[in-house]
């Protein structure tokens, strides 16, 4: 499993707002910019981010965009579905499994598994730690 090029985007731009702080706004041009996002990109997964709540957008001179929530209660887990869609490692460990093999499978508690601790790991992880990383770099 790879995350999309969107994704990657998504995340370099929610590092970037939590470390501006919940309540500050920046401008689409400006994360962009800083972050070597390409602009018409990055008004796209803007949308998709507020839909998600985790974004507030706000037009006008003082406009721009900043989190909806704390750093702390977003995980990477919420970024990366909010533009990919649910996380899924084979199709048998989906909701609705097309597997003919299904239940049969001998591989599919390994699938399971898997995707049990990396959406774990993802979900675990959140912007403050994040932020607090990049600081100490």
């Amino acid at each position: 499993m790879q995350i999309t090029r969107q994704a990657d985007y998504a995340v370099r731009a929610m590092v970037y707002l939590a470390q501006l702080g919940q309540d500050q706004r920046a401008a689409t041009g400006q994360i962009a910019k800083e972050k070597s996002i390409p602009p018409s990109f990055l008004a796209k997964i803007v949308s998709q981010l507020s839909v998600a709540g985790l974004l507030q957008t706000s037009r006008g001179a003082r406009g721009g965009v900043s989190l909806a929530k704390h750093p702390e209660e977003i995980s990477l887990l919420d970024v990366v579905e909010a533009i990919d869609g649910p996380i899924l490692l084979n199709d048998c460990v989906g909701e609705t499994s097309t597997c003919i093999l299904d239940d049969n499978c001998p591989l599919k508690p390994v699938w399971c598994e898997a995707q049990k601790s990396l959406v774990d790991q993802l979900s675990k992880a959140n912007f403050a730690q994040f932020v607090q990383v990049a600081a100490l770099g």
